[in-house]
């Protein structure tokens, strides 16, 4: 067996920590809404207090996750269907597997986070031609300049923005208009949703207030009057017809979740 790794990450890196485990959970279901192998040998891999971190977190919650995660796989399949040597560019990758997932052997991926979690991907998940690391805020406008996407470019954002100040993710959609026209697929939180997530964190002594969400938005329409360049080409919601396979009670709490958009994803062309 390869020896463990020690993880040492600020408070909201550690949050990668969450949907990881999610998926990897799901995985060893007797009938998995995803399939994710890569995310249950990483979870072996890291030296880590996973049941610590996850202790009461809610089934509706991880299942969220799952969802979101297979969401993000269905855009990316159906943008891949088109434009088979897209590039596909995944801010704050943390220790995501959608690459792993989706890979038809023609797109071009490039995974950026912080320094320290990239640090700690490159121990565990290899780079190769087609696939490469940055290691810098997305906030950063440096990095940007370095992509190259002669093809069609999708940004995908999963567990990010609502990290963010709105001005900052404003700013950030903006620029990058400015170098691409190419779509985003991000989730977003409510306000209601925002407050409800906060409070997990207060009550998850493994998460510090590092952690909580910044931004909620209230009408998805409102991100159109950033900018006229762009674009909602989709607004989806993270259970509906994807949570057949849960339980009653599950299916039942999903759908009240999605009446009040307390999470939901947003596809823009920009």
């Amino acid at each position: 067996m390869p020896e463990k790794i020690a993880i040492e990450l600020g408070e909201i890196q550690k949050t990668m920590l969450l949907p990881l485990w999610g998926r990897a959970q799901e995985t060893a279901k007797t009938h998995p809404a995803l399939v994710d192998r890569a995310a249950q040998e990483l979870v072996a891999r890291l030296d880590f207090d996973f049941p610590g971190l996850t202790a009461g977190i809610s089934p509706l919650t991880q299942a969220a996750w799952v969802m979101r995660a297979v969401r993000v796989d269905q855009v990316i399949h159906d943008f891949l269907q088109e434009s088979p040597r897209a590039v596909i560019l995944n801010l704050g990758c943390g220790l995501d597997t959608t690459f792993e997932r989706v890979d038809n052997g023609q797109l071009t991926w490039f995974d950026l986070d912080l320094p320290d979690v990239i640090a700690l991907r490159r121990q565990l998940i290899p780079e190769n031609p087609r696939r490469q690391l940055i290691a810098s805020s997305f906030l950063d406008p440096l990095w940007l300049q370095g992509i190259k996407a002669p093809g069609r470019l999708l940004v995908v954002a999963a567990g990010v923005f609502y990290y963010a100040e709105r001005r900052d993710v404003r700013h950030f959609l903006v620029r990058l208009a400015g170098r691409f026209a190419c779509q985003v697929l991000f989730d977003v939180c409510s306000p209601l949703g925002m407050r409800v997530a906060n409070r997990r964190v207060l009550h998850n002594r493994r998460l510090g207030t590092g952690a909580q969400l910044k931004w909620g938005l209230r009408d998805p329409r409102d991100l159109l009057k950033w900018d006229p360049r762009f674009r909602l080409l989709h607004t989806y919601s993270y259970f509906g017809a994807n949570a057949s396979h849960l339980p009653l009670n599950l299916r039942l709490a999903g759908l009240i979740s999605d009446a009040l958009q307390i999470q939901y994803m947003l596809h823009l062309g920009l």
